[in-house]
């Protein structure tokens, strides 16, 4: 007896459609989505938004009948050696632009470490950063989402547990990426996917091969993209997929693809998700 089909709902990053918040959600639209993630507007990181930006921004997307899936924080991008109130502070802007969109989840990092620094010696001052945004997080009634990224603590499955596990708190939840999984030598579903799924409550669509660690659509790469759809449909995964192609370039604070690109990602991730019994809403 085959499975009903499972219903997620499809966002995506807008900037890498277009820097003019309008395109980015006729873009969107007409690849289906119900939803968009703000990572910035007209050239503006999320981070640098002031009210009126914000409020001009959510009256584009009301106006369209477009809603915000989550906010593309740079938060936890930073070097640990900064003070722990230096992202806090950063956070509570962020999650003024979060309300400000009616968006319950933020997307942040866990934190660079400086050349010579191995993983083990920063872990304490990492936990130490994350588990006071969570906090923050949490007294404010938003939810963490911690993207898995080369370069940062949590980078591999076993690191991204070690945060979960030890922060322990339930404003601190995986927004999970294949291809940065790809591009730090780890087989995503294989290695990681039974050890996170109870963390993990948010889905970024991108793959990447494993021998260049170059970011190419969905289901033509290494990412293991086919078994982590199917699994997370077999788990009752009911949440957000958000299409974050980086197929033109990438910088440190994100990734471009223009709309061509990203409809052709749109559409490889929508032939991966039917073939799994996903439909995308």
């Amino acid at each position: 007896m085959t499975q009903p089909n499972a219903v997620w709902s499809l966002s995506g990053f807008g900037d890498e459609i277009d820097p003019d918040p309008a395109i980015q959600a006729a873009a969107l639209l007409a690849l289906g989505a119900s939803h968009i993630e703000v990572r910035s507007a007209w050239d503006a990181n999320v981070s640098e938004l002031e009210k009126e930006a914000v409020e001009r921004l959510k009256g584009i997307f009301d106006e369209r009948g477009l809603k915000v899936s989550a906010v593309a924080s740079p938060i936890g991008k930073v070097d640990v050696s900064l003070p722990v109130e230096h992202e806090v502070n950063r956070l509570r802007q962020i999650i003024s632009v979060a309300k400000g969109l009616d968006a319950k989840y933020v997307r942040i990092f866990s934190f660079y470490r400086a050349e010579g620094q191995s993983q083990e010696e920063i872990r304490d001052a990492v936990m130490e950063r994350m588990r006071a945004l969570a906090a923050e997080a949490e007294a404010s009634g938003i939810v963490l989402l911690h993207e898995n990224e080369k370069g940062i603590y949590g980078d591999t499955p076993e690191r991204v547990l070690d945060i979960m596990e030890t922060v322990a708190s339930p404003a601190l939840r995986v927004a999970w990426d294949n291809a940065n999984f790809v591009q730090v030598g780890v087989k995503p579903y294989t290695e990681g996917y039974a050890m996170l799924r109870p963390y993990l409550e948010y889905l970024q669509v991108k793959d990447a091969l494993a021998d260049t660690g170059e970011v190419v659509p969905a289901g033509q790469g290494d990412g293991e993209l086919d078994a982590t759809i199917a699994a997370l449909k077999a788990d009752g995964f009911t949440g957000f997929a958000s299409l974050e192609p980086h197929l033109a370039n990438a910088h440190e604070l994100g990734g471009y693809s223009g709309p061509v690109a990203f409809g052709i990602a749109a559409r490889a991730f929508a032939s991966l998700a039917a073939r799994n019994g996903v439909e995308l809403a």
